[in-house]
């Protein structure tokens, strides 16, 4: 297996875009943080007292969506059952032959997710 110049521009590209957004969310961070300071600032000045911000807002907690299992498995077992499809139908003879049947366990979890969610007993909505 040999590595081409395509495959290290796409290494190079791909690293370049992480470390490009690590570095976008660090400056805008920065920049809230300044901003924030500049307004404290004003206002020690003018004497206003100013309540704590956190730099961080706290998320909201919501319940868990109930419809995740059940979306988890049918995406599971539809790709699954896609890629065996088009793994038989470009099979070759050969020893590889078999290697259609690969994603079977996935479409076997797909499977059991979906049941899973529906003999689980809870009440809808």
């Amino acid at each position: 297996m040999s590595a081409t110049i395509g495959d290290g521009v796409t290494a190079l590209a791909l690293a370049g875009g992480i470390v490009g957004y690590l570095y976008m969310t660090h400056q805008s961070r920065q920049k809230k943080i300044e901003i924030i300071h500049q307004e404290r600032m004003a206002a020690m000045e003018k004497g206003i007292p100013l309540p704590e911000f956190p730099l961080e807002q706290t998320r909201e907690q919501r319940p868990p969506d109930r419809n995740v299992i059940t979306i988890l498995g049918i995406v599971l077992f539809t790709l699954s059952l896609g890629t065996m499809i088009v793994l038989y139908l470009n099979r070759s003879a050969g020893p590889s032959s078999g290697f259609w049947i690969s994603p079977l366990p996935f479409a076997f979890l797909g499977v059991g997710l979906i049941a899973f969610n529906f003999l689980k007993g809870e009440s809808r909505r």
